[in-house]
């Protein structure tokens, strides 16, 4: 069993969602409304310890009137344990998972890091060798009672996420401009498809226009 799991994401109309510096303040104020909309549908949020690393995002619902229990379970996906200890998603808005993998959980567990972060009531799951099983970690989040996620990952982790066949849907502001760049992040990067024919096929079930943005809605289907 696995949480319906969102990806949402905003891009520019080349496909970037942050330009080789990391700049990534794409959406419209409009669409950040209705991304804090989102969170506070769902049960849980996850990221990849990149994000965390570059945006030191809260990951709460906060664009919006909301209330504390409004706020999605935090999830990072982090294989090698990097968080800093002062990252916002560590503080007390919402309970935080940090998936880990097992090549790094002997030397992390006995470190005063791990000690400091489990006063801080982080909980940790660990699963794979020297990256995270994604599918095991879906396993593990549905019996915790996260039958939502909303996925906000980088590049890699949603390309991760859609080649496992873990994302249901997906949800995209397309804003109005370009901005190019070889070494910028499109939606989805990794190691990529060889062929056309083994892409990810999608449904677009809903459009509509969001101030300067247009969102796309589609349904994964070849999961």
């Amino acid at each position: 069993m696995k949480p319906y799991v969102i990806l949402n994401a905003a891009m520019t109309l080349d496909g970037k969602i942050a330009t080789k510096t990391g700049s990534s303040n794409i959406s419209g104020e409009k669409d950040l409304k209705r991304v804090h909309e989102l969170r506070r549908e769902v049960d849980g949020i996850m990221v990849g310890i990149n994000t965390v690393i570059a945006d030191n995002p809260r990951l709460t619902v906060h664009k919006i009137d909301a209330n504390p229990e409004d706020n999605p379970v935090r999830v990072v996906v982090d294989s090698k344990c990097r968080t800093p200890i002062a990252a916002r998603i560590t503080n007390k808005d919402a309970k935080t998972i940090i998936a880990g993998a097992n090549d790094y959980k002997l030397d992390f567990i006995v470190s005063d890091r791990y000690a400091n972060f489990t006063k801080r009531g982080i909980d940790f799951f660990f699963s794979g060798d020297k990256r995270v099983d994604l599918k095991d970690l879906m396993n593990y989040l549905y019996e915790s009672g996260i039958k939502t996620l909303m996925l906000e990952g980088g590049s890699t982790l949603n390309f991760s996420m859609i080649k496992e066949g873990l994302i249901d849907e997906i949800r995209i502001c397309v804003a109005p401009f370009v901005v190019g760049g070889k070494d910028s992040h499109t939606l989805f990067d990794g190691e990529g498809f060889d062929t056309m024919d083994e892409g990810v096929r999608l449904d677009l079930f809903d459009s509509f226009k969001l101030g300067d943005d247009l969102i796309l809605q589609y349904k994964v289907l070849n999961k």
